[in-house]
């Protein structure tokens, strides 16, 4: 995309306004607002992530059991305070990638690392975060490309998060910057070759999202690798995308693992692509770029009307009920679905 060229939508058949998706019960809803509201007053810097970035970018609605919010590690102690001052009782969950914040049963995430040491969350993540509304607060939104390398490594066999991949190019592809991307994955470039493939394989009549000299690029060092021959035979890098599916390699095969490279760039790093730096998400008859925080005023008039749906909406066990108060289309086949014009 040339710069100061207006952007695409990235989901044109989202309705107007909808900038963010109320998902869970009035308590769930309740408990994250006031985690934000703490994050924002105490000025910790954060990204909103998960279901709730995945649909702003996607327009596809899901539930979800908690708020996932990706920080650097060093604001983790910040983090902490703002949310205990706000009631919450804190805990790292995992000193290598994640913290907790509970208040009752309810719960926030807050990440700066992916389990497997990968996905480090740096100061591009920031830098490259797109700007949106959550739950009626401008907040800014985790990038997709950062959000394509930190699902990318996850294949347990009851997670996979390669359809959330495949979505996020359908919708974004065309906008994001690949050479990041690349670099993101460095060495282990062969796990974005498998979810471009499979990509390209889902959506046939998009496989422009995707350009072209990536998938030159890819194969190109394909075709170097197969022609080195095999690598160490009792190496096994499997525990790089699951924590449990490879144990047998490792302890009964005596087979060793490959220490990971993290994915961190570093400020300075620059991509060849123009207009790559930060940017505001669509909505219909806006550009992506440029949209005054003034504008986000309606997106979260939207915001807390749907908050306030959601919540009439807590008791209903099926999603498609929780779905049609957030006026949010579900997936063909659930029960209740209905479209959305």
């Amino acid at each position: 995309m040339l710069a100061g060229e207006p952007a695409p939508l990235l989901y044109p058949g989202r309705p107007p306004g909808q900038e963010h998706v109320a998902t869970g019960g009035a308590q769930e809803l309740a408990v994250r607002t006031r985690a934000l509201e703490a994050m924002i007053e105490a000025e910790v810097p954060f990204l909103v992530a998960g279901t709730y970035a995945f649909f702003v970018y996607t327009g596809i609605y899901r539930e979800t059991k908690d708020l996932d919010l990706f920080l650097l590690e060093r604001d983790l102690p910040a983090a902490f305070c703002a949310l205990e001052k706000a009631g919450f009782r804190t805990v790292v969950h995992d000193a290598r990638w994640i913290g907790k914040g509970y208040l009752g049963e309810s719960f926030v995430d807050l990440i700066f690392c992916s389990s497997n040491e990968l996905a480090v969350v740096d100061e591009l993540w920031f830098q490259h975060a797109r700007e949106g509304s959550v739950l009626g607060y401008p907040c800014l939104l985790a990038p997709p490309e950062e959000m394509i390398f930190s699902k990318a490594f996850i294949d347990e066999r009851e997670r996979f998060d390669g359809a959330d991949i495949n979505h996020l190019i359908f919708a974004c592809g065309h906008l994001m910057d690949w050479e990041r991307i690349l670099a993101r994955f460095g060495p282990h470039w062969e796990v974005l070759f498998a979810h471009l493939t499979l990509y390209r394989f889902v959506y046939p009549g998009a496989r422009s999202q995707v350009p072209d000299w990536v998938m030159d690029e890819l194969c190109q060092r394909t075709q170097e690798v197969s022609r080195s021959g095999n690598a160490g035979a009792d190496l096994c890098r499997g525990h790089l995308i699951s924590n449990k599916q490879y144990r047998h390699d490792y302890e009964l095969r005596g087979m060793s693992s490959a220490e990971p490279t993290p994915g961190v760039l570093p400020l300075e790093w620059r991509s060849g692509v123009s207009g790559s730096g930060p940017c505001v998400v669509a909505t219909p008859g806006v550009a992506a770029a440029g949209m005054a925080a003034a504008d986000l005023a309606a997106a979260d008039a939207v915001a807390a009307a749907a908050a306030a749906a959601a919540a009439a909406a807590a008791n209903a066990k099926d999603v498609a009920v929780a779905a049609a108060a957030n006026d949010v289309a579900v997936p063909a086949g659930v029960p209740g679905a209905k479209e959305v014009a």
